[in-house]
């Protein structure tokens, strides 16, 4: 994997993904009612003049005699075709967690990703600003459109963060002991965040899936997103994505040199360095 970061492809792919997710997710109620449509008419009503309602191209004809039209399609498509493309040119920065293997490019590619949701929300605070304050016609989308991203932003980072080992890890006891120990410890809180995952997904995902998802839950407000039914849903993948990723680290990690922590890695050098630059000091 390179390490040299910031080119061209590194902003399109993953833009290209959210683009693709993100017309796939507002269109899933089409999907919805193509591969597995409501039994309950009421229900299949609902979902059906939800997606009539919210069908960004009304005017297009469905697929196969169903509801998802042709670009409904294509960006279903292509949400593994830019996943994969992107995991496989995915590029490690400097201060990324060096030890990376093959099996962590998705992770790393959600990362991107995740800072690319980060720069559109960004983009569409700054975009209601100038609505509000300089052309006095604020929108009605923003502030939703915002929560809506910040949520996935929350849990594709918890994902991203367990592949970076940037999680908060205490380690007081854990550099006292041999390393035969140390392995037993890594392997217990792995087993612990496997069971926790297994609980949350066991306890929870007819009440998600089916109750928010399948329903297709929208939040009650004038721009109406569907946040019920995709964050819940997404807390439980996330938390699945996270256990996988915790067994990853253990068995990746197993044979490394023991590090040793101390006070002094809480000291980023070179953001030091870059401030002393900034106010003039040697």
């Amino acid at each position: 994997m390179k390490s040299q970061t910031g080119g061209f492809w590194e902003w399109v792919v993953p833009f290209a993904f959210l683009t693709c997710m993100g017309w796939t997710i507002w269109h899933a109620p089409a999907f919805i009612l193509d591969f597995v449509p409501h039994t309950n008419e009421s229900m299949f009503s609902q979902v059906s003049e939800l997606h009539e309602r919210k069908d960004v191209t009304p005017n297009m004809s469905g697929l196969f005699g169903g509801y998802a039209d042709l670009i409904d399609w294509l960006a279903l498509i292509g949400i593994p075709i830019t996943f994969i493309i992107g995991a496989m040119g995915v590029k490690v920065a400097g201060m990324e967690y060096p030890h990376w293997r093959s099996v962590d490019r998705a992770a790393l590619f959600v990362g991107r990703a995740t800072m690319m949701m980060i720069l559109s929300m960004t983009s569409i605070m700054l975009f209601e600003v100038f609505m509000r304050y300089a052309v006095e016609n604020p929108t009605l989308w923003a502030n939703e459109m915002t929560l809506w991203l910040a949520g996935f932003v929350f849990l594709c980072s918890g994902f991203y963060a367990m592949q970076q080992r940037c999680h908060i890890r205490i380690f007081l006891l854990y550099d006292m002991v041999p390393r035969w120990m140390q392995h037993a410890f890594d392997v217990i809180s792995a087993f612990l965040v496997c069971v926790f995952a297994f609980f949350m997904v066991f306890g929870s995902y007819k009440q998600v899936f089916i109750n928010k998802f399948y329903k297709w839950e929208m939040f009650g407000t004038a721009f109406d997103p569907p946040i019920p039914a995709t964050i819940q849903p997404m807390i439980l993948i996330i938390i699945v994505l996270i256990a996988i990723q915790a067994v990853i680290n253990v068995i990746s990690d197993w044979n490394l040199e023991p590090e040793v922590h101390t006070a002094a890695d809480d000291i980023d050098e070179e953001e030091l360095a870059a401030i002393k630059r900034s106010v003039g000091a040697d």
